[in-house]
């Protein structure tokens, strides 16, 4: 896919060039002077004409009439160079990479060297590149029929570049690459329709890439979840025809099982809201309620691709939430596996349940920090919108590392208030230690805390994904639809995790 090599790419022959244009004086800097020279000074005019500009992710395609060896040259504008951050660099090459494949090429040169500046260095520039790549150009393969003619795609990506060691070049192109794939892997997840990605076909996919990265996988079925008293995680599944699944993976990067980071995704693989029936707006789009396992499974394929040098247990509680006979109901009081009991007020507050036997069956298999993530309440989307990830937190220090991850990742979070008041609302049942839901009020919070009485004194962060995880709008860095949110995030804690 990625080829280096540390020269300028200007005398070799390719379909296309994509350069990258900081806003200087409309003369080409030192690094382009040369182009310029072989236009005899005509890339400057058009400059100076605004054909080609330098301002934010303004693309120009030009078209080089034998000029030089290769037959178009891509722009894009990269706006002030004091001013540019990695994320702008990245949705730069997103922008330009949908160009060249909505025009249909499938080879291509970067001059790497045309997107760096003191700020962002030819490393974070080919991360960037990479990442980007992988994320604008996904697309998820629908079920319509395709035509008989193959949809021609980027195949091979040439990158440029003076100064910097080829290798490592290359490293950096490997890990933006194996960030873009692991998030495209959990947006098709989360894309795919219920009837297709049942619990067992989760599972099916977990133990590929078990196999894969050679993981140590373990599948609950129904009967180990009674044996181990999964209460909770079995009541949500009580109406459903398909059989539950809890998904563990682990994957050990160091000598001894310490320091173990559990990962933990829901996994509801469709949400009618059981008794507590959806609206027929609010169930469509349900398929999309195993968004924080898609996460967690995208963000061990990147694991697996990377190997640091870090423990790492995921587990995922799989489950459909169905209505039948035999179904939950509100009302109804449940024993989980820690041994605290449980009113269900709200059969639609199921993901916290599922969460909370998984939560501790994380701590079992010896997590010593846990980040749980979740399409979780619409609460969450009332409270930051769309963009912004929800967070509560027990533990200050473990959440300043996640959120740094966050940042660093380009997927922000914000964190929400937990104060002992908050507990108390959880707790306060006549007939059970917990209620499930205890009312409208501050509910992405109380989603949160009831998760935490799982998560007990073990450092933990819990991500309520419900705005984040899906987008209705095209983005430069990939269409509407699933997003893979906090693939990155998850990867990044890990990869930078400090005891």
């Amino acid at each position: 896919m990625f080829t280096v090599y540390k020269k300028k790419p200007f005398t070799e022959a390719h379909e296309a060039i994509i350069i990258g244009l900081f806003d200087k004086p409309v003369k080409f800097e030192e690094k382009l002077e040369e182009l310029d020279e072989a236009f005899s000074g005509e890339l400057t005019e058009l400059v100076k004409s605004g054909d080609i500009s330098a301002r934010i992710e303004q693309t120009a395609k030009i078209h080089t009439f034998g000029k030089v060896p290769s037959k178009r040259l891509y722009f894009i504008g990269l706006g002030k160079e004091k001013n540019t951050s990695f994320e702008e660099i990245r949705e730069s090459f997103g922008t330009i990479f949908k160009k060249v494949q909505k025009d249909k090429i499938e080879e291509v040169a970067v001059y790497l060297d045309s997107f760096t500046t003191e700020s962002i260095d030819a490393l974070d520039a080919a991360h960037a590149l990479s990442e980007a790549f992988a994320l604008s150009t996904y697309q998820f393969e629908n079920y319509k029929q395709k035509p008989n003619e193959p949809e021609k795609q980027i195949q091979r990506i040439m990158v440029y570049l003076e100064d910097v060691e080829v290798e490592d070049i290359k490293a950096a192109l490997t890990v933006g690459y194996s960030f873009g794939k692991g998030t495209n892997s959990a947006r098709t997840l989360v894309n795919t329709p219920g009837n297709l990605l049942t619990a067992s076909d989760l599972a099916e996919y977990a133990k590929e890439l078990g196999e894969k990265y050679l993981f140590e996988v373990e599948i609950l079925e129904k009967e180990d979840m009674l044996k181990l008293g999964m209460g909770a995680m079995l009541a949500v599944n009580q109406g459903s025809t398909e059989p539950p699944k809890m998904i563990v993976l682990k994957y050990q990067g160091k000598e001894e099982w310490t320091d173990v980071i559990g990962l933990v995704g829901k996994g509801i693989t469709f949400d009618t809201g059981g008794y507590s029936l959806k609206t027929k707006a609010g169930i469509v789009g349900m398929k999309t309620d195993m968004g924080g396992a898609a996460a967690v499974l995208g963000a061990m394929e990147v694991i697996g691709e990377l190997k640091p040098e870090q423990n790492v247990v995921a587990v995922i509680p799989s489950t459909d939430n169905m209505i039948s006979g035999e179904a939950l109901k509100p009302d109804d009081v449940i024993i989980s596996m820690s041994g605290k009991t449980i009113e269900v007020l709200n059969t639609d507050a199921e993901g916290r349940l599922v969460l909370a036997d998984a939560v501790t069956y994380a701590k079992h298999h010896g997590a010593n920090y846990l980040v749980d993530v979740a399409t979780l309440t619409g609460g969450v989307i009332t409270a930051l919108g769309t963009e912004t990830t929800g967070a509560i937190t027990n533990n200050e220090e473990w959440f300043e590392q996640v959120l740094e991850a966050s940042f660093e990742a380009g997927e922000p979070i914000w964190r929400l208030p937990l104060f002992e008041k908050d507990k108390q609302r959880v707790r306060n049942s006549k007939i059970a230690d917990l209620n499930n839901s205890p009312g409208s009020e501050g509910h992405a919070i109380m989603g949160g805390a009831f998760i935490g009485e799982f998560a007990e004194n073990t450092p933990w962060v819990h991500l309520d994904i419900a705005g984040t995880a899906t987008t209705k709008k095209d983005t430069n860095l990939g269409p509407s639809g699933a997003t893979g949110v906090m693939v990155r995030t998850l990867a990044l804690i890990v990869e930078r995790f400090e005891s």
